[in-house]
């Protein structure tokens, strides 16, 4: 072995035990990497900074996005919900769906994109279920790269092979010629990873770790029995209040109910970007035809109001009101509109005020819903209520004027975080163009009329052009830095690998020394390189790097090269051992709180566990 060989072996085994040690960041550790490797001149500058225009990373940076669209818009909870009815909260049906749903789209698209679609329905199955996105999210990546097997275009190794057959001369593989051998394949990793999961994050410990002070909107809305005193009127053509102010009506005084917020619906050129305009309601507050006013008080007082006026009452009497509450709760919350919780301070200034006189509306255009003082939930005829210290005021109002008085903590402190609250609020209404965005995706990727990495480019820049995304802040939000930067890092690893001869002296070494052994051995020998060296250098290059050399071997040996070509495409995309092996591991490390060790403990035993299958089974389907 030559020096600079035996310098990346060792900075490829240190990498190795960092990783897992988990004691440095992994993003670091790969940097790291390529520091230590230009520094020997093992590598140019450039080479090692190709990991980052690498069409891989560029890709994963844009399914990020595109997973952010999925998930701001709703659809993400709208396909969980479709996902929940079928499996039930059975943890064991959820993963077994979950992993069957995915390989079968992994058989036609890549498994990158089909990650990209499903990891933002799977974290909200997750969270409807009552389990922790860690027991879905490494069976959901793995899935893909299982039914990347069903078929021909399943995965890039599986067209290594045929390519390397045909050049040889043999007869071409067809497009479902995987499809027995890959049904094999999924059923074996479905049954490992239900032996296997018990490794995975726990719910109550990893999830506890997290927590946030202060309660979530659903737990509010139930506290302060929002959605019993929460009532829409529409304003008529004929109605008499059309282009007064609410200064002007006196709706509180005369009524007992305040009006909490107007939407309106807008013929807005645009209307691709927005179709409703909300408004929290204000005394300057004009009211037009057509307007929708949210209305909290008693069902008897919102009917009152809505006769005097001639308005119509869109909604029924509490005890008719149908659907969950999480979904009623949710007309109190938007993207744009919010609810929180606010705490009187000791020396606030509001102590003793009545809540007319309190300047919450006027200077921080936010309404208060209720008041909690100890036990008992104060709901209607507020304005006539006198603050008292240790009250808790539940305010509605826009998120950036609600987080704004977060800021100012003289008077009151708000309880949680409003802009993370506003970003766990989905824009329902524009799920459907998500789902079209998502699905023009696909196909560019099913039809491969442009480059994979442009379809996805495409639909990353329409999510946030069409408003999926709330913002370019959100779209940058929405990337994981840590794991684009863990695979730009590592890429270039398999460059130093293959340029100092080490993947070569590895390969041919092996399959040297068990050819002597029979066909099965040498089977075996190519199948178990493979998947170790696919830890560390893509699963193309490897497949591209041991397809000619499982074919010379196959001849010598005087048998059917099919098995090993085979064993070959299997085991370059059977990779679950590292989250730097495959995009896919990547792409669930953040969202599913993996270490390096969730790979090691679950990825490892799958691994070996199909490979020896695939070496007692593929002899059967391929005979020697």
């Amino acid at each position: 072995m030559n020096g600079p060989m035996i310098i990346t072996l060792i900075v490829l085994i240190a990498a190795s035990i960092l990783f897992v040690s988990g004691k440095i960041r992994s993003d670091l550790v790969a940097i790291g990497s390529l520091i230590i490797l230009m520094l020997f001149n093992i590598l140019t500058p450039a080479e090692a900074l190709s990991g980052f225009s690498n069409s891989v990373v560029i890709m994963m940076i844009g399914l990020f996005v595109v997973g952010g669209g999925i998930f701001q818009t709703g659809l993400a909870k709208m396909g969980s919900r479709v996902l929940l009815r079928l499996a039930g909260t059975s943890e064991t049906r959820l993963l077994v769906m979950v992993m069957l749903v995915t390989s079968v789209i992994g058989a036609f698209v890549s498994n990158t994109g089909t990650v990209a679609v499903m990891m933002p329905i799977v974290v909200s199955l997750a969270m409807s279920a009552g389990t922790h996105p860690g027991k879905l999210l490494m069976p959901l990546a793995f899935a893909s790269s299982l039914g990347g097997m069903l078929t021909l275009i399943g995965t890039p190794p599986n067209l290594v092979i045929q390519e390397t057959l045909l050049q040889a001369g043999y007869k071409g593989l067809s497009f479902f010629t995987f499809t027995p051998i890959g049904i094999v394949c999924l059923l074996t990793g479905i049954i490992g990873l239900l032996f296997l999961r018990r490794f995975l994050p726990d719910h109550q410990k990893e999830l506890g770790k997290g927590k946030k002070k202060g309660r979530s909107l659903k737990e509010l809305a139930k506290q302060y029995q929002l959605t019993q005193n929460l009532f829409r009127v529409q304003v008529n053509k004929d109605s008499p209040i059309q282009s007064k102010t609410l200064l002007e009506l006196d709706v509180s005084a005369k009524f007992e109910v305040n009006v909490i917020e107007i939407r309106r619906k807008i013929s807005a050129k645009n209307q691709f970007f927005k179709t409703i305009n909300q408004e929290i309601a204000g005394p300057d507050t004009v009211i037009h035809e057509d307007d929708i006013l949210y209305v909290n008080g008693t069902f008897e007082r919102a009917e009152q109001f809505a006769q005097h006026y001639g308005l119509t009452l869109l909604d029924h009497h509490v005890a008719e009101r149908s659907g969950p509450q999480s979904e009623q709760s949710e007309q109190y919350a938007t993207s744009e509109v919010g609810i929180a919780e606010v705490m009187l301070t000791p020396n606030s200034s509001l102590i003793g005020r009545l809540v007319k006189d309190s300047g919450f509306r006027e200077k921080y255009r936010v309404n208060i819903l209720g008041i909690q003082r100890k036990e008992q939930y104060l709901l209607h005829n507020l304005k006539e209520e006198r603050m008292k210290f240790g009250d808790a005021l539940l305010i509605q109002g826009t998120w950036k004027d609600i987080a704004l008085l977060a800021a100012n903590q003289a008077n009151v402190v708000v309880v949680g975080q409003p802009i993370e609250e506003s970003r766990k609020v989905t824009m329902d209404i524009k799920a459907p163009i998500a789902a079209g965005i998502m699905l023009l995706m696909v196909a560019l990727l099913i039809t491969e009329l442009v480059p994979a990495v442009v379809a996805v480019m495409i639909a990353a820049v329409l999510m946030v052009v069409f408003g999926c995304v709330r913002n370019m802040e959100e779209a940058y939000k929405s990337i994981n830095w840590e794991s684009i930067v863990l695979i730009g890092g590592m890429i270039p690893m398999s460059i130093a690998i293959e340029k100092t001869g080490a993947a070569t002296l590895l390969s041919e070494g092996l399959v040297s020394m068990l050819g002597g052994y029979g066909p099965i051995a040498l089977l075996a020998g190519v199948y178990f390189t493979t998947s170790l060296l696919t830890m560390f250098i893509s699963n193309t290059a490897c497949a591209v790097l041991f397809a000619p050399i499982a074919l010379t071997a196959a001849i010598q040996f005087g048998v059917s090269p099919y098995p090993y070509l085979f064993a070959v495409s299997i085991g370059a995309s059977m990779c679950f051992a590292s989250p730097f092996s495959t995009p896919p591991n990547a792409l669930v490390m953040s969202a599913g709180r993996y270490k390096f060790s969730h790979y090691i403990k679950v990825g490892l035993p799958l691994q070996v566990f199909i490979g020896v299958v695939m070496v007692a089974v593929l002899p059967l389907f391929f005979p020697f």
